[in-house]
């Protein structure tokens, strides 16, 4: 599987979604002073994968999932609420971009985010934790949402 760091397609997405609005004519929201309202999601989607590379620092382990040298399940910090807080960081990002900037089609990003993420990335990232964790990862799923 081709692996582009999650950051790099979320970026690609939301240019695209600015291509979008551009050719559209940057539609509006009608009326809506919201620009702070996303300066505070952007600044929100930053929180949970900063944290949770804090954490992995310091179980000396690897951020991505399915590095073979990843020594520890974390499931501390932001992992108590959520399974993949480092995507939930960039969905909540991108949806502050698309709610900063105030245009309806750059609410494609966010969405585009969440759908590869969700139907893509995790399932194969599942997969290979549920391997190399066993048990471990198979209570933790039980008990944490993929989510929120």
């Amino acid at each position: 599987m081709l692996k582009l760091p999650p950051p790099v397609w979320a970026l690609a997405y939301v240019l695209l979604a600015a291509a979008i609005s551009g050719w559209l004519g940057w539609p509006e929201f009608p009326g809506l002073p919201i620009a702070p309202l996303g300066i505070a999601l952007i600044a929100a989607g930053f929180v949970p994968p900063v944290w949770a590379l804090v954490l992995f620092r310091r179980a000396d382990t690897e951020i991505e999932p399915t590095s073979p040298t990843n020594r520890a399940l974390v499931t501390s910090g932001p992992y108590r609420f959520t399974r993949n807080p480092m995507y939930l960081g960039l969905v909540t990002l991108t949806l502050g971009i698309a709610v900063w900037v105030g245009a309806w089609p750059m609410l494609i990003a966010p969405l585009a985010v969440f759908a590869t993420a969700n139907w893509v990335h995790i399932p194969f990232e599942e997969a290979k934790m549920r391997r190399q964790f066993g048990a471990a990862y198979d209570d933790y799923v039980a008990r944490v949402r993929r989510w929120v």
